[in-house]
């Protein structure tokens, strides 16, 4: 089993959006492939249960089916931090919860799993924790969505530095043209190729039809996909 952690930039870097690409790329191969998307907030109520857009996307997206409670185990109906969002509903978040949450993924047959974090990479989960913790206890290797905006290098250096200083394998980064309109965009793209300490895995072109992903030889070997 080959398992996987997106986190972004920040909130909108389009975590969901490359999540599903990747998701849809496995798809292709004819990989069993399952999305997880543990935290959840800004979410509405339907089937008699809070459910997330993005949590929906997910699952609308991979080759393997599971009930939504499994893919989205904590789902808050404000569009607030998590933590807040959990204090105010008397919910407790902890590591060991969302470990066991993960068990229940791991339980549904796939041989890939893709973890969507929430917002940037310093999400607290507590008053006292944060979500990277959990990712390190579970040995998860790390893909950084870049969104490709103003003020995205000072951003993508930042989120990378901490990686690394907590010792986290991170094995590249996707740069997601959020803003079409962005001044200098390939010369921000190049200067994130060139000071980032990651390899650049994929490249998602701004479009208002049918996204794409420009795949680098890098992704694929890490996803052991045949090129």
């Amino acid at each position: 089993m080959k398992e996987f952690f997106i986190t972004g930039t920040d909130t909108d870097a389009g975590k969901t959006h490359v999540t599903s690409l990747l998701l849809k790329l496995l798809a292709q191969h004819k990989k069993q492939a399952i999305g997880f998307k543990p935290l959840a907030s800004g979410c509405e109520m339907a089937f008699d249960q809070l459910v997330n857009a993005d949590a929906l996307i997910l699952m609308e997206s991979a080759t393997v089916s599971a009930k939504y409670d499994v893919i989205n185990p904590f789902a808050f109906a404000p569009a607030i931090a998590p933590h807040i969002a959990a204090e105010q509903a008397g919910v407790t978040i902890t590591a060991d919860n969302l470990s066991s949450a993960y068990k229940n993924v791991k339980q549904q047959g796939a041989d890939y799993i893709l973890t969507e974090g929430a917002g940037g990479w310093a999400l607290p989960i507590s008053n006292t924790d944060y979500l990277y913790n959990w990712v390190k206890a579970e040995q998860l290797p790390v893909i950084l969505v870049v969104g490709m905006k103003l003020g995205c290098l000072n951003h993508a250096l930042l989120t990378a530095a901490h990686i690394q200083s907590m010792g986290i394998n991170c094995i590249g980064w996707i740069a997601n043209q959020v803003d079409p309109n962005m001044d200098e965009y390939q010369a921000n793209l190049d200067s994130l190729k060139l000071r980032l300490p990651f390899p650049i895995l994929a490249i998602s072109p701004y479009s208002e039809q049918t996204p794409k992903l420009q795949i680098y030889k890098t992704l694929l070997e890490n996803f052991a996909l045949n090129t």
